[in-house]
């Protein structure tokens, strides 16, 4: 008789247990992240992984397709922690406060989490391109910023428009002052801070009641 089947897709599918291959693969998760967070992106082999999770290289190729498959779900992983981390901001009464404090919550959620930062937007992973639909999801994770903007534009705060294309605005200006601060050019917060309000200022109604 032949050896049991291993746990992971084909265990799962075969027992029709679709909780078992969901388990195992936020298990595999859970070490890459581990590997991510304390080793840098550099760790990320199928090896290793596979080695951590106790389980065999072609378990994470059954699962993710690649090492690039695996990296496009870690890079998603990234803008999923951003996200919770926005929308658990306190709730504000004024649109134009919170969206404000939107902006420095952003940054504190990317300096947070340097491993996935590295992932999402500075290529730690030789060869690994996120898809367009991986870019569509990651789009979307930050679409609290987008409400936000709608209801400054709604309460007569900003000049109407596409919420989207103040938002990519803000996006942009983080990103730069954010990579600047990473790569030790700036010390601290206060040019993200300024670039970030300058942007709002930009798209602000020049004249309110």
């Amino acid at each position: 008789m032949g050896s049991p089947t291993p746990l992971g897709l084909q265990g799962a599918y075969t027992r029709g247990h679709r909780n078992t291959y969901d388990e195992f693969r936020t298990r595999l998760m859970d070490v890459a992240t581990r590997l991510l967070t304390e080793a840098g992106p550099e760790s990320l082999t199928v090896r290793r992984i596979a080695a951590e999770a106790g389980c065999s290289t072609q378990v994470i190729y059954t699962m993710f397709g690649s090492k690039e498959g695996l990296a496009e779900a870690l890079y998603l992983e990234g803008f999923e922690h951003i996200r919770r981390r926005l929308e658990a901001l306190p709730k504000r009464g004024d649109p134009l406060e919170r969206l404000t404090a939107l902006a420095a919550a952003y940054r504190e959620a990317a300096l947070a989490e340097p491993g996935y930062y590295s992932l999402m937007f500075e290529r730690a992973i030789p060869g690994f391109t996120p898809s367009e639909r991986a870019r569509t999801l990651a789009r979307a994770a930050l679409n609290i910023a987008d409400r936000i903007i709608a209801d400054c534009i709604a309460a007569g705060y900003l000049t109407p428009t596409q919420p989207r294309k103040i938002a990519d605005a803000l996006w942009a200006a983080a990103q730069g002052a954010l990579s600047l601060e990473r790569a030790g050019h700036l010390p601290d917060g206060k040019t993200y801070e300024t670039v970030t309000t300058a942007v709002i200022r930009h798209f602000m109604v020049k004249e309110r009641d």
